[in-house]
This record gives structure tokens, sequence and C-alpha cells, in this order.
């Protein structure tokens, strides 16, 4: 299985992430969204694997400041609420995907669920 990377990344002036993929793809993400995915132990309970918070929870404003590479498997974003402690790997990253089309795969998934 092909291991899929990060080629280029941009924040376009509505605040909206792209990423595209090293396979072309190219994926969007609401800051709002994002931030509220986050996967750290903060903001999932380290126990239960309870998320803790959720992206109803961040404030509309929120966008990313500055996207580090960590290694070659994630990302660690430093978010304008101060928060950065969360490692979003590639993988991770790629399954918020909310381009129209991974949305529309992910109903389909729940219709059949």
């Amino acid at each position: 299985m092909q291991t899929l990377i990060p080629s280029k990344m941009a924040l376009t002036p509505e605040g909206v992430l792209q990423i595209e993929w090293s396979d072309g793809h190219q994926s969007r993400y609401t800051p709002q969204n994002l931030r509220g995915s986050c996967p750290c132990a903060e903001c999932v309970d380290e126990i239960t694997g309870k998320r803790q918070v959720f992206p109803q929870d961040i404030a509309a404003g929120i966008r990313p400041r500055e996207a580090r590479p960590v290694g070659r498997y994630a990302y660690q974003f430093v978010w304008s609420d101060g928060h950065d402690t969360g490692l979003y790997s590639y993988e991770y990253l790629r399954a918020l995907c909310e381009c129209d089309d991974c949305l529309a795969k992910r109903n389909d998934t729940k219709e059949k669920e």
C-alpha cells in the first residue's frame, strides 16, 4: 500500500486549510472542525478514548498559525487559541478530509451500517 504524504499545504483567505496529497487528492478542512478533531490527550481522554473537545466547542474564528512537520508521518498545528499539543498523522488528516467526495463516501458508509 502506498503511503500518502502531503505535497502542498495552503491556507485560503477564508481560513480553509487545503492539502494536496502525493496521489493528487485535494483535501480541504475548516479550521473549526480540524481543531475540534485534535487527537491530543487534552482533547481525547487517554484512558477511555472518549472525545472531550468537539468542533462545536471551538470558536468560529480559529486559525492555524503554523503547521510543523513531525518526522515523516504527522503535522503539529499551532492554533490561534494557543493549543499546540495534537499530532495529526497523515492517515488521520486524510480521514478528516471535508471535500465533497470524502464527505459523500463517509455518508454512504454510515448509511450502510
